[in-house]
């Protein structure tokens, strides 16, 4: 049973931002000042697992750093958006592109610039730990904390929702 109140088995596709979200809030950085991620494993298995359950996943970031296309390309999205100072035109355009409903999407966000996506798609979500602002605007709050399973919970539900979760082959591997 979801957490969450939305028809989740209407969900087609879902966008992330990535600091705060699919990466800790705090991020170390190296000698060159480059941010360093990390990458949760569980929402890595959980990505990789959506895009082959016929999921349409997005990656919409602020960030610059070709490290991000390398490791959400690994796991089999190609709709990867970086330097993207205003997320809503290409959230738009992507809807667009692929003939989705804004109420058969959900955006994930945790701050300041994600809060005019999530008014436009029919499930909003924050992090746990999410800018105040950005829980006000949110339709569903994960338990977990942006960088710590939040992928995870969200599609682990919606794929459990369509009867997909752990109920094929594709289920037990990589």
């Amino acid at each position: 049973m979801s957490k969450i109140n939305h028809p989740l088995t209407n969900i087609r596709a879902i966008a992330f931002d990535v600091d705060g979200v699919l990466s800790p809030t705090l991020i170390p950085m190296n000698e060159n000042g480059v941010p360093m991620r990390m990458a949760n494993l569980k929402d890595g298995y959980a990505l990789q697992f959506a895009v082959k359950c016929g999921l349409k996943i997005a990656i919409i970031s602020g960030a610059n750093t070709e490290s991000l296309r390398t490791r959400y390309g690994a796991l089999g999205i190609t709709d990867i958006y970086l330097s993207a100072a205003h997320k809503l035109p290409i959230l738009q355009k992507w809807m667009q592109e692929n003939g989705l409903n804004p109420q058969d999407v959900a955006y994930c966000g945790d701050d300041i610039p994600d809060i005019p996506p999530m008014q436009v798609v029919g499930l909003p979500v924050a992090p746990a730990d999410a800018a105040v602002e950005v829980k006000q605007a949110a339709g569903y709050i994960t338990s977990a904390m942006g960088g710590y399973g939040v992928a995870r919970e969200l599609l682990e539900q919606i794929l459990r929702a369509q009867g997909k979760w752990m109920q094929d082959t594709k289920a037990f591997g990589w």
